[in-house]
Parts: C-alpha cells; structure tokens; sequence
C-alpha cells in the first residue's frame, strides 16, 4: 500500500511581478483564517486600500530575494520534497503544495490518488499551530475532500514545535552559522506573529508553541536566559499583534548599547520573503541604524539533512 505525502507551505507568487503579487494577496487576504474581519468591513478595504498600494512595493521585495529558478520558497520546498521521498522509500510518494497560489493544495492531492496512494498524510509546514495556519490547511484539504468522495484517507498532521529532531537541526543550524550568543550578543529568537486577539479571544495555542521551541533552542544551544529573546515578526495593519515586536526589540537592543545580534526564525522552515528580505535586509538595516555593528541571519533550515530525517520520523510516526 503506497502512502502520499504533501508538505504544505504557505504560499508564494507565480512571479514577483504587480499582477501576479496583487493575485496571491487577494487570496491570502480574502482568506477568512488569516483576516477575521467580516467581508462587508473588509473587502472594501482589501480593494480599494491594500490591493492598489501594497502589491508595487511587495513585488520590488520580491524581486530582492527571486532567483534565476523562481521563488526560492517553492525550490527549497521542492527539493525537501525529492529529499524526503527519498529517505522514505519506495512505499511512499511525497511532493508539494501552496495553501495560497500555485500548485496548490487540492492540485497535489490529486496527483498522490493518481498515483495509487491509498492513505494521504498532509503536513503543514508550521512547527507552531495557529488557526492562520494550520487551520487554514484543514479548510484546504475538507473543500478537496468535498469534491473528491473517491478521496482516501487523508490526515493532517499536528505540529511539532519541540520534537527533539526538529530542535536538534535548528541548533545545528545556529552552531554553523557561527552564532555564539551571550547577554552581549544575544540570539533573537523570531516567529511570525498573528494578531493578539487570535490568543485572547480564540484560544490560539500559537504564542505558548512558540516558547516551547525557543526553551527548547535555548536548552539544546545550552544559552543563559540573559542571552537569548524572543521576538514576533510581519505585522500587518494597526491591530496589536504578539509582542515584543522583532523590529523594536533590535532597536532597544542597539540603543541600550548591543552591538552583535543573531536571528534565527524556526516558523519558517525554508528562505522565503519574511527571512531573507525582511530579516536579513531591512531589519539588519535597521539595527545597523540604532547603532548596532554586528548581525547574523541564520538560515532556515531548507531542504538540510537532518530537516529531512527530522521529518521523515514525524511522517513514519503517523504512518
């Protein structure tokens, strides 16, 4: 019996041009689990605010971080993809998919029944749940289920914010990146954040996922707590979203007299917009702006070896 595999990311545009970045924020945002707003409040902000003004400067972001390839997301993912089909074996048939633009989600699933899988394992690239996200898969993978009744079984797999392998692989990644943090230079631990009223209001377990892996980071890097932070990162609109803010923090850092800093951002398990522009670019500017001299992205953990057998054991667990 052969078993699919989908690894599901967030999404990525077709290409960082104004059309195709206006396309997948429509989606994105139009998406229920990302913005709770009722659509008669918020369509006529979406329309005739954000998506005039918002896709011209996020598609010259984008073409900072594009490469020859395409979206470096969708490549890293791909390869994971190969990578992890291959640690499996023959038993298994594993690709990709995008929650939000293409291939999607639904276009996947169809090629694991084609291809005879009997039983489907869906698993969200988000090591810490959150409605915006691993929510959203779920909505996802029940509208395929609704158009497809041949469906197999399908599950979608929980997350795994301190599973000891994941942890293991992102020490190492900080390890290689030469990061030796201290109260002096401390490694700045940052999530995506997610409005505040999605933990208040909506029991979202995110913030406490969140602080179990940076406990756990912190424990397998062996770091005092003066030598480590944990910050939110990507806030979009005026509402209060998780706190301390990753820009903010970087600048009190600088401004209280810090001058080396490290980041590391286990949300993301691949390079994508979020990390290699708003990180390693604007916010180093940043920082470098409040006075601070010294500053490290460490990159996620890609399509890296022990990411693969970090997640090959979560898969065969559910198996």
């Amino acid at each position: 019996m052969k078993t699919g595999v989908c690894l599901v990311q967030l999404g990525t545009p077709d290409e960082p041009t104004v059309p195709a970045v206006r396309r997948y924020l429509e989606e994105f945002l139009l998406d229920r689990r990302v913005v709770d707003l009722t659509p008669w409040l918020w369509k006529p902000i979406l329309y005739g605010i954000i998506l005039r003004t918002r896709p011209k400067r996020s598609a010259a972001n984008y073409q900072l971080v594009w490469t020859d390839e395409g979206s470096p997301l969708l490549l890293y993912t791909e390869s994971l993809a190969r990578k992890l089909g291959a640690a499996l074996g023959d038993d298994f048939v594993v690709n990709c998919g995008m929650r939000i633009g293409n291939p999607s989600v639904g276009s996947r699933l169809d090629e694991l029944v084609e291809a005879g899988c009997e039983r489907i394992l869906v698993l969200p690239c988000y090591p810490q749940w959150s409605t915006a996200t691993n929510l959203s898969v779920e909505d996802a993978v029940g509208w395929w289920r609704d158009e497809r009744p041949d469906a197999p079984e399908t599950v979608v797999i929980g997350s795994f914010p301190d599973h000891p392998a994941y942890i293991a692989a992102l020490a190492r990644s900080v390890r290689e990146a030469g990061v030796e943090a201290s109260a002096e230079a401390p490694l700045v631990i940052s999530f995506h954040g997610i409005p505040q009223k999605y933990a208040d209001k909506k029991g979202d377990p995110y913030p406490q996922e969140c602080e179990a892996t940076a406990r756990a980071l912190a424990a397998a890097l062996e770091l005092p707590e003066d030598a480590w932070r944990i910050a939110y990162q990507s806030r979009f609109g005026p509402a209060a979203w998780l706190q301390p803010y990753c820009d903010e923090l970087l600048q009190e850092l600088a401004e209280s007299g810090i001058r080396t800093v490290s980041v590391v951002s286990p949300s993301f398990l691949a390079d994508c917009l979020e990390t290699i522009d708003e990180i390693g670019r604007e916010l180093r500017e940043e920082f470098e702006e409040a006075g601070g001299t010294s500053f490290t992205r460490v990159p996620c953990l890609n399509d890296a070896d022990d990411l693969v057998d970090a997640l090959a054991e979560i898969l065969r667990a559910n198996a």
